[in-house]
């Protein structure tokens, strides 16, 4: 198991800006394919973003896609969320996750991942 910590949620207003953190320890942080994802409330756990353990790709939900940059640090041990042009709809707690298995390829599928961390808040006001 990989303990995932996430940080640097917060409340903002549209257009804002704002970056998520991922702190892992555990196991190997560069074997293992991590992704973003996100629960607002009342609905079910989507998925935001994905990036191979080499980071050679990355994917995106169309409704971040162009707004949000994932990237990585495995020197650090930390996963990054980039959010920009916030909106609204983009409200939830997002949660970091690292997939069960290492060297996985980029899927968005939560059955996929083993390790997750506790979430952090992102509220956008209008």
């Amino acid at each position: 198991q990989v303990q995932l910590v996430e940080s640097g949620g917060g409340l903002v207003q549209a257009g804002d800006s704002l970056t998520l953190s991922c702190a892992a320890s555990g196991r190997t942080f560069s074997r293992y394919t991590m992704g973003w994802f996100r629960q607002a409330p009342g609905k079910e756990r989507e998925f935001v973003a994905v990036i191979t353990w080499n980071s050679n790709r990355a994917r995106y939900a169309d409704s971040v896609k162009g707004r949000f940059t994932i990237s990585r640090d495995n020197a650090k041990n930390t996963l990054y969320l980039t959010m920009n042009n916030l909106k609204p709809e983009d409200t939830a707690v997002y949660y970091c996750a690292a997939q069960t298995y290492p060297w996985g390829v980029d899927t968005y599928n939560t059955r996929d991942y083993g390790s997750w961390g506790q979430g952090t808040q992102v509220s956008v006001s209008s």
